[in-house]
């Protein structure tokens, strides 16, 4: 049971392929809400560096070279959503990738009396993707997102968030990687638009627009499925 999260904590997916503005639009969310950002990188790494029961299980797959499995995942999601700052809500990120994933995160939620608020797509345009995911990097830091074209520091080479100088690009941004990558998303994750729509729980948005734009219909959407 999930004691310490009250039932009526909003729970929100943020659904598209790489490079459609995920991260950057639940840090937003995460700001203007009070929700916490909960992405499936983040979770192992935490978990793994806190030792948990689940965190070493995920430490041994890893280190075999293995995909963590989903049961390891929703555990770790599992011990994560008992602690406190979850309690005002949480934005899913990169969670779930597949049908088998929603339908146990489904049960998850179904243990402490929640639901999904809304699941919202991020429509847009497989073409652009290139451009977008090449050139973006984040801070070595705090993790916070930026890009060549659309989204540089106010400070040329200092983070807007932390200050900091380190700035990091991950080494499979580039083309060769990208289009793969899309072909997974397709296969995989595409489909959970047409499982959350059957639930009554999508909400899509155009996300080929300007961040800020993207960030007031998420605003919006949100504001309205968490009332």
């Amino acid at each position: 049971m999930l004691d310490t999260v009250k039932t009526s904590a909003p729970v929100l997916i943020l659904l598209g392929p790489p490079g459609a503005g995920k991260g950057t639009q639940a840090r937003m969310l995460e700001n203007q809400f009070g929700l916490v950002q909960l992405s499936t990188g983040d979770l192992l790494r935490a978990a793994v560096a806190a030792g948990t029961e689940a965190g070493r299980a995920a430490r041994a797959v890893m280190d075999a070279g293995d995909l963590v499995s989903d049961e390891i995942v929703i555990a770790i999601l599992r011990d994560r959503l008992k602690d406190a700052d979850c309690a005002k809500g949480v934005i899913l990120d990169g969670f779930p990738r597949t049908g088998a994933q929603a339908e146990a995160l489904d049960a998850l939620l179904a243990d402490s009396g929640q639901r999904i608020n809304a699941a919202i797509s991020l429509e847009v345009e497989d073409n652009a993707m290139v451009s977008r995911i090449s050139g973006r990097f984040t801070c070595g830091d705090c993790g916070e997102g930026y890009h060549d074209s659309f989204k540089q520091p106010a400070k040329d080479g200092v983070c807007d968030q932390c200050g900091s100088a380190d700035f990091k690009r991950r080494a499979d941004d580039n083309a060769e990687t990208v289009a793969s990558r899309l072909e997974a998303y397709h296969a995989q994750t595409a489909p959970l638009i047409a499982y959350y729509d059957g639930k009554d729980a999508l909400k899509k948005v155009d996300a080929m627009g300007a961040i800020d734009a993207i960030a007031k219909e998420l605003s919006a959407i949100v504001s309205e499925t968490t009332a």
